[in-house]
């Protein structure tokens, strides 16, 4: 699956010690603008393909970090629907 899923954080200090942990584990990541229509204190968010999201989760529950949510595309009106908190 090359569906594209995105992490919006409240913070962006946890958003760059992600980035930090994510690229460490060697997934696949991309720094990107929080979408204006998800409300999140932070202004960056990461994608990441579908097929990574066992290990983005793990590593978020291992390391604590702290995210606004997963969300991936919503097929019907093109916005973004949460899918893991």
């Amino acid at each position: 699956m090359n569906e594209e899923l995105l992490i919006a954080f409240d913070s962006t200090q946890q958003a760059l010690r992600a980035e930090m942990l994510l690229e460490y584990a060697e997934i696949e990541i991309d720094t990107c603008p929080t979408p204006k229509d998800i409300t999140a204190g932070c202004a960056m968010s990461i994608q990441f393909f579908r097929r990574e999201l066992a290990k983005v989760e793990q590593i978020i529950k291992e390391e604590t970090i702290e995210i606004r949510g997963i969300y991936g595309r919503d097929e019907h009106d093109g916005g973004y629907r949460l899918i893991s908190e």
